[in-house]
């Protein structure tokens, strides 16, 4: 049988595809194997983490929320009844967002079965060959497991099996920092767990902007989780009911013990089983396949988005515009791509990090010059009133025209402030149009405004409205 489009993958990537590929009235087939319709984001990233570390800001609240003549008592936790909760939250949008939106592509045929190339336009499932005009790959990764010394005889989880453990880990190391690990270890340690990171980078965010990544690192400190970066994780092993891990700090060697071991050390595209090969379409060292700016690979018929891909932003909606970039060019022969600047990241952590455009370190290396101002928020009045002033602002633009570069921010709704910056990035936007508008006050988002004001004039001598 013969299509317009295959979908391999029933993932955000794969869904956007399948939704493009059915305005344009194309036949398609979506295959789909491993995880349930709807991939990582709805069934073990971001819907289960976001409703289990909202349960852990509740509880941090009740006991933190800093306002005078408030005493809170939280007389229960049940951290099975939490997790049970968040599960039946993901059969929930798994079958709202994805099976029956499914269920509504009338030119779109679901399959549950494993592909695999045997050709440059052919692909088998269950002994079936089956031909299409274009294909795209969308089938994701799953969480690496490091190279470590006797990892897999000790025994360690994934998010995965974090998001349905039966009971509350007294002590829990997590491999790894990034978005995952910082988002499960406060997540974790709010719940009760005595947390430990370990980080092999020297920062717990590289590729975020330096200054706002280590006050979030040490916020984190503060509420008592131990991070240890620049650590060398050598070996792993059982000593009676604990898990031992061994690791090196500038070549000195440490021991911690838990309960439990997270791997949080980065994702391995999905690629192994699908013969790429066969279809002449090239991997780099991780496997990832190689595409173009248009989401091509290096077969004209293939294109691929998301994990499985080498590009540079890994995001569930940056998958699902790929999903729709790559439908529209597969089929109507566009050339539409993404701008990656201005791709905003998230991480859910309490206050949250959010950032979109250059750093200043991202700056200098392009332009050899930086123009950056960064803000506390004790300056601005909504988070003086919240009694959530712990956060910061940071802008980098253009030194001679004034464009904004980039924003990133720490602060609680950080992840809503910096879809305002994404637009201002965008549309090549400058601190004068931001000066001139006028944001409501008192809201969090009027930290954009003070920040941009701050280039231009000293922020103490300004009254609460300006």
């Amino acid at each position: 049988m013969e299509y317009d489009l295959i979908i391999i993958g029933g993932g955000a990537g794969g869904f956007a595809a399948a939704i493009r590929a059915n305005e344009l009235k194309a036949k398609t087939l979506m295959i789909n194997d491993g995880l349930p319709l709807g991939g990582t984001c709805v069934n073990i990233g971001c819907v289960p983490s976001k409703a289990l570390l909202y349960a852990g800001e509740m509880l941090h609240l009740a006991r933190h929320h800093g306002i005078p003549g408030i005493e809170l008592e939280v007389k229960s936790f049940n951290f099975q009844k939490v997790i049970e909760h968040e599960l039946d939250l993901v059969q929930m949008m798994q079958k709202e967002k994805y099976e029956k939106v499914l269920k509504r592509l009338e030119q779109v045929t679901f399959i549950q079965g494993r592909a695999s190339f045997v050709s440059k336009d052919e692909v088998n499932v269950d002994k079936k060959t089956l031909r299409a005009k274009k294909i795209i790959i969308a089938t994701g990764s799953t969480a690496s497991v490091p190279p470590i010394d006797g990892i897999k005889e000790t025994g360690f989880i994934t998010h995965t099996e974090a998001l349905k453990l039966k009971a509350l880990p007294r002590e829990l190391i997590v491999i790894g920092a990034g978005p995952l690990g910082l988002e499960f270890a406060q997540m974790y340690a709010r719940f009760g767990s005595k947390v430990t990171i370990l980080e092999f980078q020297p920062s717990i965010f590289q590729q975020g902007e330096e200054e706002v990544v280590n006050r979030l690192e040490e916020l984190l400190t503060k509420e008592g989780i131990t991070i240890k970066t620049r650590t060398a994780v050598k070996k792993a092993y059982k000593k009676g009911t604990k898990k031992v891990l061994t690791y090196l700090i500038d070549g000195k060697e440490y021991e911690v013990s838990g309960d439990e071991i997270l791997l949080a050390a980065g994702k391995t595209p999905n690629t192994k089983d699908l013969d790429l090969d066969k279809a002449g379409i090239e991997t780099d060292k991780r496997h990832a396949v190689m595409v173009n700016e248009y989401l091509k690979t290096s077969n004209d018929n293939v294109f691929a988005v998301g994990d499985v891909t080498d590009r540079p932003s890994r995001l569930e909606t940056t998958a699902g515009r790929e999903g729709s970039i790559a439908a529209e060019n597969a089929l109507n022969g566009s050339n539409e791509r993404i701008d990656y600047d201005t791709v905003p990241y998230t991480i859910f952590t309490d206050p949250q990090l959010a950032g979109v455009g250059l750093t200043e370190q991202e700056q200098m290396n392009r332009m050899h010059v930086c123009a950056c101002r960064s803000i506390d928020f004790k300056d601005i009045p909504k988070a003086i009133i919240l009694n959530r002033t712990e956060g910061l602002i940071k802008m980098t633009v253009h030194p001679k025209t004034g464009q904004i570069l980039g924003l990133h921010i720490l602060s609680s709704n950080a992840g809503e402030l910096i879809a305002q910056a994404m637009l201002l990035i965008k549309n090549k936007n400058t601190i004068s149009d931001v000066i001139d508008s006028t944001p409501i006050f008192p809201t969090l988002s009027e930290a954009i405004k003070t920040c941009a004001l701050s280039f231009v004039k000293d922020i103490s001598g300004l009254s609460c409205c300006v």
